[in-house]
């Protein structure tokens, strides 16, 4: 018997990889940012709803409390709910920042992040729990 915990994973269907890149880099420059919908408990995304980053920076984003607020509450009205928190890093690895850990606000999320800083982005999935970072194995659904 092993000691080893086995590695968390997200399902992430191919169409939503692909509108979540598409979204970064029309967004390019600036930071994208959006919410992954899913099961409550689940770890498979069934939607991706983009979400405006009123802080329209190239280093940090934040989603509009309005449109989280919406995306929350019509995901609750079909017995969903948001599963992950998604966003890019337009010019690092796609790995979670000082910033992105102390901000990240539900350990039970997945916190997916896509790099464009090489020629072809990078994505890449985080649980964040109490400050601590561990990879988790993307999916294709």
């Amino acid at each position: 018997m092993s000691n080893q915990k086995a590695q968390a994973q997200v399902v992430i269907p191919t169409s939503v990889l692909g509108q979540i890149a598409a979204l970064a880099m029309t967004e390019n420059p600036l930071e994208c940012c959006g919410f992954l919908i899913g099961e409550l408990g689940s770890d498979v995304a069934l939607e991706f709803h983009a979400c405006r980053n009123i802080a329209e920076s190239k280093i940090i984003y934040t989603v509009d409390p309005k449109e989280h607020l919406r995306i929350e509450l019509d995901a609750e009205a079909r017995g969903l709910a948001i599963i992950g928190v998604v966003h890019s890093h337009t010019h690092t690895e796609p790995y979670p920042s000082p910033t992105d850990v102390a901000q990240a606000p539900d350990p039970a999320w997945h916190y997916v992040i896509i790099g464009l800083k090489r020629d072809a982005p990078e994505t890449r999935s985080y649980r964040i729990i109490d400050g601590q970072i561990s990879e988790s194995r993307i999916i294709l659904g």
